[in-house]
């Protein structure tokens, strides 16, 4: 199972799409590895400056609709290979979020209030999150204060994050 602990890193907006996660220009690398440099660059948020807020950040929290447009797979491999193995948003686009989770990465829904009252407590301060998949809690920390959030993951989908992803779960079990 990936290491889902580490900071996070908070885009105040919905319907991030797959274009802006990874451009399309960059579909024709061959190597997961190739895509890291290019992750978030063309999201357009005041303040935001890939380069410096991807690196060292280990969840991506958000607002609705993440991951809509195509259906490349590409957008997980990239947040992947920068260290995000988690994504938290009101919703997610259905073919990312399944992207997601074959890749043994987690796709959280939260309910919208409780989104944005991670926003107003944490999203100004650096904050570090701790995630247990099994226990189905998640604990935010920064500036002194914390916050714990219980959720579920169908049972299918834990099974994967468990596994490390499709393939692997597959390869353990045909």
């Amino acid at each position: 199972m990936r290491n889902f602990n580490g900071k996070v890193l908070f885009l105040d907006r919905s319907d991030i799409n797959t274009d802006e996660i990874i451009p399309a220009k960059y579909l024709t690398e061959v190597s997961k590895e190739a895509l890291k440099p290019f992750c978030l660059e063309d999201l357009k948020i005041p303040g935001f400056a890939a380069s410096s807020d991807v690196p060292g950040k280990a969840a991506i929290i958000t607002r609705a609709n993440f991951g809509c447009g195509s259906s490349r797979e590409h957008a997980p491999w990239a947040l992947e290979v920068n260290g995000i193995n988690i994504v938290i948003a009101e919703n997610f686009a259905r073919i990312f979020r399944q992207n997601m989770y074959n890749n043994g990465m987690i796709a959280l829904e939260l309910p919208k209030e409780t989104l944005d009252e991670i926003f107003r407590k944490f999203s100004k301060h650096e904050t570090e999150i701790q995630v247990d998949p099994e226990a189905g809690q998640l604990r935010l920390s920064a500036n002194g204060s914390s916050m714990d959030v219980d959720f579920s993951l169908g049972g299918f989908d834990l099974t994967l994050v468990k596994a490390g992803g499709w393939l692997e779960f597959a390869d353990s079990k045909y």
